[in-house]
């Protein structure tokens, strides 16, 4: 059985929603990062860089939302969470899955923090650029894919969520916030959020 090492109010919702549209068992092992769990040598032998999320698939241990995210939905392909290797999409599913961390997150950590970096040094470009890109994404579709959710929409929608509607980091905007609504009335979300909400 997988199971998931998590704290609330963190990235983890990620890897809980995305367990949750698995409908798939698991065990959750909430790890207090307020008390320094994250640190303990048990879980730093799962996670060395001592974050949550972390997952454990038998001998199997996996760090990282978005690398979560691509085990879990090749894993349980039933669920329909990752186009088929040999599907048109698959590229563009690979292409936004990890855009999440190496353009929004650093875009989020940006605006909130106000830091001026040159577009040109920044890997992510801008803020306005990611969320511009996004922003032209989501034109096409109810989902990133456009009519086909996947674990990309997981891994962008809830740090958009974390980002514009928790946290109110980042100014929404019309197209984000179609895109948050359609992702909270999906109900593996809902039951996410009851889990984190505790």
């Amino acid at each position: 059985m997988l199971k998931l090492y998590w704290s609330p109010r963190s990235r983890s919702f990620t890897t809980l929603w995305l367990l949750e549209e698995t409908e798939q068992p698991y065990e959750r092992v909430l790890t207090d990062i307020s008390t320094g769990a994250q640190k303990s040598p048990e879980f730093l032998a799962v996670n060395p860089m001592g974050k949550v999320p972390a997952l454990k698939d038998g001998d199997v241990a996996i760090a990282e939302s978005a690398a979560i995210c691509a085990y879990v939905a090749d894993r349980y392909s039933d669920a329909k969470l990752a186009p088929a290797l040999d599907d048109a999409k698959r590229g563009k599913y690979l292409q936004w899955l990890f855009f999440a961390p190496s353009c929004i997150e650093p875009a989020i950590l940006q605006a909130y923090t106000k830091l001026e970096i040159p577009p040109m040094s920044a890997a992510w470009g801008s803020t306005a650029q990611v969320f511009d890109v996004l922003e032209q994404a989501l034109d096409k579709g109810p989902w990133l894919l456009g009519d086909t959710f996947s674990a990309a929409d997981i891994a962008i929608g809830s740090g958009m969520n974390f980002a514009i509607r928790l946290f109110k980091m980042v100014p929404s905007r019309p197209a984000l916030d179609r895109y948050l609504d359609a992702c909270a009335a999906r109900p593996a979300f809902q039951r996410a959020e009851k889990i984190a909400a505790g």
